[in-house]
């Protein structure tokens, strides 16, 4: 059997965006993938593709991924929303730091008004503004990764292998639980299973898994929120506003007025879901393992939380689904190896895998088959 040019080995969207791309390149392709459809991070995050909020090589990456995503959702039939994103502001610093990424970013970045605010959102009433981000994209995140495996396996030259394990790897060749492939080339997508394979990678890029913990819950009467909704916590997550004068002021008047916030490393923001269900969330716990127990408390902060957020009572969101999710995490982004000559491992380590994978994607081949 003739090798194929690329095996991609996992079938979430950062094996998918490699798959994709080499695709696109004329190479054929062979995505190994160990369940019957990807159930891991790509399927159980907000669908938010972030652009403005990164910066450094993940804005260029995220801006990048921007226009893949846009063709993507023509050419395998999924809804792709321009939508954009709204940061909400309740208080003064958090209007501060919006302001500063605003001057830095105008055509980025639409400072709001309270009025303009609540054109566009649901908002609770203390909001004093806020900003829009256009840039930023809305997909359903639980049918774009089925969506676009769908439409890869259907052009010529791609090959899935679905319920197939990867079990390891030697030159040209990669090891299942179905017997070898032969490959040129392969790229190792896990995600936060990194360790498993490769654990002196990961131990040398300091990968621990990041859970978190979401909800879908009944959206309240009368709410709609076409861009993803994001609350002041975010100021103090993203690349984009971390760089800003003030974040470090607002951070600490958060840490002294509401420290369940940070000691649960909440990023309080929420989505839609195309049948008005809304995807809520989420908090952020590290480890190398994970402790299998939910605690309760992090569900109820994350509730009263979307409360306040959306300015309603706490009993107007009927929880429908609870989940955790996880990813790998590491003080960098982008977790890029070369365990030997014709093979990288790849995983998004910052929680960005939807924003960027589209955009690394290419930068991986381009080194892999210069």
């Amino acid at each position: 059997m003739h090798p194929a040019d690329l095996v991609v080995v996992g079938a979430g969207i950062v094996g998918l965006a490699h798959a994709v791309e080499a695709q696109r390149r004329g190479l054929s392709v062979v995505v190994v993938e160990r369940d019957e459809r990807a159930v891991g991070a790509s399927v159980r995050n907000f669908g938010h593709v972030g652009v403005t909020a990164q910066a450094g090589p993940a804005l260029e990456l995220a801006r990048a991924a921007r226009t893949r995503w846009l063709q993507l959702g023509r050419d395998a039939g999924f809804a792709v929303a321009e939508s954009g994103a709204v940061v909400v502001a309740r208080a003064p610093d958090e209007l501060a730091v919006l302001g500063e990424l605003a001057a830095e970013r105008e055509n980025e970045v639409q400072l709001l008004t309270p009025a303009e605010l609540a054109t566009r959102v649901p908002a609770a009433p203390d909001a004093l503004g806020g900003a829009f981000l256009p840039l930023d994209l809305r997909v359903d995140q639980r049918r774009a990764v089925g969506a676009i495996a769908g439409w890869l396996a259907g052009r010529p030259g791609v090959k899935f292998r679905w319920r197939t394990s990867f079990t390891g790897l030697d030159a040209g060749v990669v090891r299942t639980s179905r017997g070898p492939i032969n490959a040129r080339h392969v790229v190792v997508c896990v995600g936060h299973d990194v360790d498993r394979w490769f654990p002196d990678l990961a131990d040398a890029a300091g990968v621990q898994r990041c859970v978190l913990h979401m909800l879908r819950v009944a959206a309240p009467a009368g709410v709609r929120v076409d861009p993803a909704l994001l609350s002041g916590t975010a100021l103090w997550r993203y690349g984009a506003f971390l760089a800003c004068p003030s974040t470090a002021a607002l951070r600490a008047r958060v840490g002294e007025r509401q420290p369940d916030l940070v000691a649960a490393d909440v990023n309080l923001m929420l989505t839609q879901l195309p049948n008005g269900d809304l995807t809520i969330g989420d908090t952020h716990h590290h480890a190398v393992t994970v402790d299998p127990f939910r605690n309760e408390h992090l569900d109820e902060l994350l509730l009263a939380e979307t409360a306040r957020l959306l300015g309603v009572g706490h009993d107007h969101l009927a929880v429908r689904q609870r989940w955790q999710g996880t990813y790998a995490s590491a003080p960098d982004d982008f977790l890029v190896a070369t365990p030997h000559a014709g093979a990288r491992v790849v995983s998004v380590t910052s929680g960005i895998g939807m924003t960027t994978a589209f955009g690394l994607a290419g930068t991986v081949l381009d080194e892999l088959f210069s």
